[in-house]
């Protein structure tokens, strides 16, 4: 697969790795405009060139918040996300190219609905949300849409949200949980060809520039509050999954 862009796509593959590294302190949200992007100027490969990217940054994040959660709750979601990754990755095999950008921005919109539905009618979402099939039904689906689109971002926000996670334990968690669930997606990614020589190269030419994005991100999430920083993952998730779906 050999990449070529032009300087307008250039300056958009920019953005989308300044994306990259601010959602990994804590706006996953803004991912998604990473995967937006990274879906228009690829289409369906994009899944494998954007993943380098994104285990950069979990890698660069994680020093920064480990402090802050454990490794417990991502032990309770990993077992369901691991099957939900082996779905996602033969759904992927099967996914059309002219449908990548729909089936993505769907995944992204019912993110979104789950979160209204949190504030809509939140002690019935917060009592389904600390059940254990809350637990294996969020696990299965982040691993499904991790695997389609780099996508769990929002799903796991919006499940740890739920259970009253403050921004910054919330954080630490998903610096453990993405680190490793990005690792073990990079086989079965390179094994489709969704990851090479020419996409690493291409990877590499935008390390400082993800690096940039957290240095932001890290200054960005402790100026903004609770209430705020959750409002900004549903505007940022909305925004993204509306222009994947119907533009």
């Amino acid at each position: 697969m050999e990449i070529e862009l032009s300087a307008t796509g250039w300056t958009w593959a920019i953005v989308a790795a300044l994306a990259v590294g601010v959602s990994k302190t804590g706006f996953g949200g803004i991912g998604l405009v990473a995967v937006s992007i990274m879906v228009d100027l690829f289409g369906k490969p994009s899944v494998g060139i954007l993943l380098p990217m994104l285990i950069l940054a979990d890698i660069a994040v994680y020093p920064f918040f480990r402090r802050y959660a454990s490794w417990a709750p991502v032990w309770k979601l990993l077992p369901p996300t691991l099957l939900g990754c082996v779905a996602g990755y033969f759904f992927l095999d099967w996914m059309p190219e002219d449908s990548a950008r729909s089936i993505i921005g769907s995944i992204i919109m019912v993110m979104v609905g789950m979160q209204l539905f949190r504030r809509i009618g939140q002690e019935r979402f917060e009592h389904l949300a600390h059940s254990r099939e809350a637990g294996l039904a969020a696990g299965f689906a982040a691993g499904t849409a991790t695997m389609v689109a780099n996508a769990a971002g929002p799903i796991f926000q919006l499940y740890l949200l739920s259970r009253r996670f403050e921004k910054l334990e919330l954080i630490g968690v998903g610096a453990r949980f993405f680190l490793l669930v990005n690792i073990l997606k990079a086989p079965f990614l390179g094994g489709m060809s969704f990851i090479n020589g020419e996409s690493l190269l291409f990877n590499l030419k935008l390390v400082p520039v993800i690096l940039l994005g957290i240095y932001l991100g890290r200054h960005l999430v402790h100026a903004v509050s609770q209430r705020l920083f959750e409002w900004l993952v549903i505007i940022f998730a909305l925004v993204a999954g509306g222009r994947l779906v119907f533009f």
